[in-house]
């Protein structure tokens, strides 16, 4: 029987949590590494016994872990993360000069198609490849060589490369997000880049024409229609129906267009998931209640999916690799908060259950299903 397997990041540890088809009844195994943050747990696509994690302690530093038996044991890998070729620096936040600094992996995505190649998204901003499941790291230089590199800036959570997206149609193609610089794209396999960035406007910053400095929080696109995708940004959710070339607002009657977590149902490519958040001084919901709000139109009309969630008195946030979905006949959605509860609808948002609670605060969510 099909089940699911859910794969949960923390500031004090990882925790897996297992269900079979049904997901009524679940096992909770961990805490993995606790007491140490895990920035981000991914599984491969290709091999559910393919496990990446994102290690990080303010004592000890950065390790990637790799497990090859579904988490029940792990090792570290080779964790040696080092700047290639690009000399000169980026902007800090009042415009001096910052040098390049490696400081943790923020995302891990591993390939659509083999378990030992996988992408390492770190601050500060850049992308990293592993073709030997993990033994060895190289940066893809390109994407900080780009002309704009000297210009980037980070985001009140540092310069992080938080989102990277393949393009299932199209080995060579990926997407990137950097906060806060923007989306950059590349087509040859991470060789050369694009910033894809036009129509993005937070009011005054930066301005219109401006190729980079965008605050991006989160990309998702739905496998089917890769030249389909969608963004939570620092204000606005967007959407791009040209590969990134073009981008245009589809808050629509959203309570906040501010937020993090943004994706997509496993099996309606017009149907998108995103948390409104108060504001960006405010990260807790507006009203104080949790809702996941939920177009399936994509984008512009959008409904409230509030059963089973707390309608009062909630000021938790959900954080922007804290949402999922699971690939079953009744897409499950999936989400943690920062007050750890991991919520769980089996009916693609239309009720909620939290299958745990009192984790430590939920750094990332990610899903596999197991067939």
């Amino acid at each position: 029987m099909s089940g699911v397997r859910v794969l949960v990041g923390t500031r004090k540890g990882a925790f897996l949590l297992e269900a079979d088809g049904a997901r009524a009844d679940w096992e909770v195994e961990g805490p993995l590494f606790p007491g140490w943050e895990i920035y981000h747990l991914a599984g491969s696509p290709v091999d559910p016994d393919r496990l990446y994690a994102s290690q990080s302690s303010s004592w000890f530093g950065q390790l990637v872990q790799r497990s090859d038996d579904g988490g029940r044991s792990w090792r570290p890998v080779g964790n040696q993360f080092s700047y290639e070729g690009v000399p000169g620096t980026h902007q800090w936040y009042d415009g001096t000069p910052h040098p390049w600094e490696f400081a943790r992996v923020w995302h891990l995505e591993p390939s659509l198609d083999d378990p030992d190649t996988a992408y390492a998204g770190v601050e500060d901003a850049a992308l990293f490849r592993t073709v030997d499941g993990g033994q060895s790291w190289q940066e893809l230089p390109g994407l900080r060589g780009h002309g704009s590199g000297s210009s980037w800036q980070p985001g009140a959570g540092g310069m992080c490369l938080h989102s990277i997206v393949l393009d299932p149609s199209d080995a060579s193609r990926l997407y990137v997000a950097i906060s806060a610089a923007g989306v950059f794209r590349t087509s040859d396999g991470g060789e050369t880049w694009t910033a894809a960035n036009r129509g993005l406007r937070s009011g005054e910053i930066p301005a219109a024409e401006a190729e980079v400095g965008h605050c991006v929080h989160g990309l998702a696109m739905h496998p089917t229609r890769p030249g389909v995708l969608f963004m939570q940004k620092h204000w606005d959710v967007m959407r791009s129906d040209d590969a990134g070339d073009s981008w245009y607002e589809v808050s629509g009657n959203l309570p906040s267009d501010f937020g993090f977590a943004i994706d997509v149902h496993a099996h309606e490519p017009e149907t998108v998931y995103v948390v409104p958040i108060t504001s960006d001084s405010h990260h807790f919901p507006p009203d104080g209640r949790l809702r996941v709000y939920r177009s399936r139109t994509g984008g512009g009309d959008w409904e409230p999916c509030t059963e089973g969630l707390p309608q009062q008195h909630c000021y938790v946030n959900v954080l922007r690799d804290a949402m999922a979905v699971d690939a079953l006949d009744e897409c499950g959605v999936y989400f943690g908060t920062t007050g750890g509860q991991v919520y769980a609808s089996r009916d693609s948002g239309d009720h909620w259950t939290a299958i745990v609670r009192d984790l430590p605060a939920v750094l990332s969510v990610e899903v596999q299903t197991l067939l």
